[in-house]
């Protein structure tokens, strides 16, 4: 198993794919706009990078296919602001091999480890948080919401086995447009 960095356009078109192979029998999967991705890891587009960094990796086989990807990041901000300095890591995919994810996880604990930081949150996103923060831990059967966390149930025993914590937990919901609603918010209007 080879963990490579995402530094030219094969390999970012490889990072892209990725989500493809883990998602391909899943009906409920929305795929995530490749341009919007990319805009995260643009230092001329992305805020961030002001004070901050990020980093992707791709993960190969050793039959050469490519069975994930990882990103970590860290905000010099707001890194130091928790009681351990934390980075993060984000847009997390994995085929259902325990080994892969580990040494995803490795990867980027190292390095973030290297620029002095004691902690690592994730999954989040190196940005905004309206998008691509969580983990989907129940309403696997729902439709997701564009940008929402949504991934294969396995993903949770992954964080958990690695010693991965829940700090903070988000609800979604969602309603039909058409759907009347409850006369107290109707009142208040």
């Amino acid at each position: 198993m080879t963990i490579l960095e995402v530094n030219n356009k094969k390999l970012t078109n490889e990072f892209h794919k990725i989500p493809f192979i883990i998602y391909k029998n899943d009906k409920n999967w929305i795929p995530h706009i490749k341009q919007e991705v990319e805009k995260v890891f643009d230092k001329k587009k992305n805020k961030h990078f002001r004070h901050g960094e990020a980093i992707r990796w791709v993960v190969k086989n050793d039959s050469g296919k490519f069975v994930g990807r990882i990103a970590a990041f860290i905000n010099y901000k707001t890194a130091k602001t928790e009681k351990q300095p934390t980075g993060g890591i984000g847009f997390f995919e994995s085929i259902d091999d325990k080994q892969v994810a580990n040494k995803m996880f490795d990867t980027a604990k190292q390095w973030l480890e290297q620029r002095d930081m004691e902690a690592m949150d994730g999954p989040i996103n190196f940005g905004e948080k309206d998008k691509y923060w969580g983990l989907l831990v129940d309403g696997f059967d729902k439709s997701p919401i564009y940008g929402n966390a949504y991934q294969p149930r396995y993903y949770q025993k992954f964080f958990q086995d690695y010693g991965f914590k829940t700090y903070f937990e988000q609800y979604v919901y969602h309603r039909e447009i058409d759907q009347d609603i409850n006369q107290k918010y109707k009142d208040s209007i």
